[in-house]
Formats: C-alpha cells, sequence, structure tokens
C-alpha cells in the first residue's frame, strides 16, 4: 500500500487508529513499543531517504521502519489500541529530506543523460550528500557543466509526479530502478520529473523542482572505483553559505585583511612557517649533539641517560639515541608538554630493552613497540618519567651485580 505520507508528501497531520501496540526493543537497546497504524504520515526510512520523527497524540515516535506492507512506529510510551490519535510530523526535517532526495533524483538523471554516468548508491547525511557513480574520474568542468543544467531544470519549475503501477505493468519496464525489495507487497510507486526521468522509488518527494530553489555541487572523492559527487540542495544550500561566510569573517579576524587576500595570505604564513621549522629542527640537532657530548664526556658517565625536551621530535629522539645506545647507555627520551601526551623512545642493549619497553610504555600510559634495542611509542602520560627512570636504574644495577 502507499502510505498517506507518499499519497501526499506536503501531509503534516493525520488522525488514524492504533492497530496493534507490542512491546519491543528501539534499536536493540531502549525498551520502547512497536505501533502501527491504520495509516501514517511519517515515513518510513526506504530508497536511501532516513525515517522521519514526529509525535502520536504528543507521544514521541523515536524511529519508523517498514515490514512488508506495514510502517512500524517505534515509541517508548505505549498506545491504546483500537484508539483514534492524531500524527504531527516533524516537518523541518521532511521538507529537508524531500528537498535532497529529489535533488538526487534530478542529479542522478542529468548525470546519466549528460554523461552517461549511472547511479550506484547515493547517501543522504546530515549537512551534506553525495551520488555514487559509475565512473572512475570526474573533471571540474563537468561538474560545473552538471551543476549548470540542473538549475536550470529548476527555474524551469518542472512539475514531479508519483505514479502507482502495477507489477508487471509495461510502463515499469521504461522506468529507472535497482529492483523491489524483496518483502514488497501491492502496486509499485513511481517518481516522475516531467520530460528528465521516471524512477521506481518509495520516498516523500517535492511536487515541482522549484521547490528546491537550488543546488550546489560541492565536489567528489574516489572510492571503489566509483566518483562520490557530494551535493546540497534547498535550504542546505543556504545553510552552507551562511557556515561559509561566518568561517571567512573569522578568517578574515585572524589573518587581518579581506577574503580576497586569504590564499595569498595564507601562503605567506604557510612558507613562513616551513622556514621556521627549518630552522628550528637545525637548533634540535645542535642540541641533541651537545646533549651527546655533555654525557660522554663527563667523568662520571652515568650509564643511564633521561632527557626531555617540550619542542623536541623523532629526529631529535633518533639523534641523541644513535649516539649513546652504542656507547652501552640506555636512553629514555621524551617529547611533547612535560605532563601531557607525547612520544618516547627506549633505546640500548637489546636484552635490556626488550624486558623494560613493555613496563615503561605502561608507566606512561602509552603503547609501543620495536626491536634490536629501540622501543618506542605514544604516551599520554609523560609525568611518569621519574618513575620510568627509577625502574631503568633498577634493572642497570641488578644487571650490574649479576
Amino acid at each position: 500500500m502507499a502510505f498517506a505520507c507518499q499519497r501526499d508528501s506536503y501531509a503534516k497531520e493525520l488522525v488514524t487508529t492504533v492497530k496493534s501496540c507490542t512491546s519491543a526493543k528501539i534499536d536493540g537497546k531502549l525498551d520502547g513499543y512497536e505501533v502501527i497504524l491504520g495509516d501514517t504520515v511519517l515515513f518510513p526510512e526506504g530508497g536511501g531517504q532516513p525515517d522521519d520523527r514526529g509525535t502520536i497524540d504528543e507521544v514521541f515516535v523515536e524511529r519508523v521502519i517498514r515490514r512488508g506492507g506495514e510502517a512500524v512506529h517505534y515509541t517508548t510510551k505505549p498506545l491504546e489500541v483500537g484508539k483514534e490519535v492524531k500524527l504531527k510530523v516533524d516537518w523541518k526535517r521532511r521538507f529537508d529530506h524531500m528537498q535532497q532526495h529529489t535533488g538526487q533524483h534530478l542529479v542522478t538523471a542529468l548525470a546519466d543523460n549528460k554523461y552517461g554516468f549511472k547511479t550506484v548508491s547515493w547517501c543522504l547525511g546530515p549537512q551534506k550528500s553525495f551520488i555514487e557513480l559509475d565512473c572512475t574520474k570526474m573533471s571540474q568542468q563537468q561538474i560545473d557543466d552538471l551543476e549548470v543544467v540542473v538549475n536550470e531544470c529548476i527555474r524551469a519549475q518542472t512539475p514531479v509526479t508519483p505514479h502507482v503501477l502495477q507489477v508487471g505493468s509495461p510502463e515499469l519496464e521504461e522506468v529507472r530502478s535497482r529492483g523491489l525489495p524483496d518483502d514488497h507487497v501491492g502496486p509499485v510507486r513511481v517518481i516522475e520529473i516531467q520530460g528528465i526521468d521516471s524512477n521506481m522509488c518509495c520516498g516523500t518527494h517535492l511536487s515541482n523542482l522549484s521547490h528546491l530553489q537550488s543546488i550546489k555541487l560541492l565536489h567528489t572523492e574516489n572510492k571503489r572505483g566509483h566518483v562520490l559527487l557530494y551535493f546540497v540542495a534547498g535550504q542546505r544550500v543556504l545553510d552552507y553559505l551562511n557556515r561559509t561566510v561566518n568561517n571567512e569573517r573569522n578568517l578574515s579576524k585572524l589573518l587581518s585583511c579581506g577574503p580576497e587576500d586569504h590564499v595569498e595570505c595564507v601562503e605567506r604564513l604557510q612558507k613562513a612557517q616551513k622556514s621556521s621549522a627549518k630552522v628550528t629542527r637545525s637548533y634540535l640537532r645542535e642540541i641533541a649533539q651537545l646533549i651527546v657530548y655533555n654525557h660522554l664526556h663527563n667523568e662520571s658517565r652515568d650509564p643511564v641517560a633521561c632527557i626531555h625536551r617540550d619542542d623536541g621530535d623523532m629526529e631529535f629522539m633518533n639523534s641523541v639515541a644513535n649516539e649513546l645506545a652504542p656507547q652501552g647507555i640506555v636512553c629514555l627520551i621524551t617529547v611533547g608538554p612535560e605532563k601531557g601526551a607525547g612520544q618516547f623512545l627506549l633505546a640500548g642493549s637489546e636484552d635490556i630493552i626488550s624486558s623494560l619497553g613493555p613496563k615503561v610504555a605502561e608507566i606512561l600510559d602509552g603503547k609501543g613497540g620495536g626491536r634490536k634495542g629501540r622501543y618506542q611509542g605514544k604516551a599520554n602520560g609523560l609525568r611518569g618519567r621519574e618513575k620510568a627512570e627509577a625502574l631503568i636504574r633498577e634493572a642497570m644495577e641488578n644487571k650490574t651485580v649479576e
């Protein structure tokens, strides 16, 4: 059967009766009830479109799914069987879904008509959606040209009409489709965009492309040998523009320049940052050399070297370990905020490091691994350095006694 939401996607309310109400788990976690009604304006998920939200006599509907020819509403409160109830749909959510879904049909049809790119799947996301196209590449020029044609169809106020056809009907042979669900019962619903597309679909749709307002094609990604074409439609175009304008305004304040100079300013900052990083690495190499020199030329050469630098990096740790470890010195080198998270490197003779590595990682609340006299990883608790050093010194003393 076609539900009220499918017969009239613009219906916001409906009075109907409760056919059944049974105990159930909502998403396998929340205790609730499965409610089946005489009809519904709340769309059950399907065709790539998420389900609606709304109320039944002010009782919130947590989910709606289709089971055969029935729509199953999940609530946390029971409803009296046989009682007449009033449904209300969350119209903001519904209309957004209608805009994205009809927009998907339009982009899918025109991508096929214009380039022969078939749609394999699509996803209606919380902020933007994508269409998975059966092609390996889509140029920016193709995206721009497609966007122009899409919005021309919107400005032409093209009608969108649902049709109900019987299974086996000759008209169905001309309809674009990926097949019916295994549990489908009854007639088949087809959405026609006049002069552009006819597609088998159970979802809720706009009655005219003009209700889309506009569509913006955003960008593409490659996945599984296909192209994911991201887009926003309707109100989401304005939402996307508002977020972009706010980001632009904030960047103008941070960069102290107008939007037209953002790219040039960021390029200068990146260049300066690379130059600073180069100088910093040079300083760290010199500091590492100095640490090594002082340790090796100390009259009472310490068999343990525990070294920490907030601004150090992996190159710094390796520079120190490469010089001290071959001299029989056990090194614990850490970098990062003194009492925060960072990295560690334990280096020395293989027999000691293989035993101490996991213990040091545990003390530093981290994870790591290694071989051949090296054990390194990430640490969440660098404040445990003193405890780690004590463990290393104790191990070295025990070895000396042996």
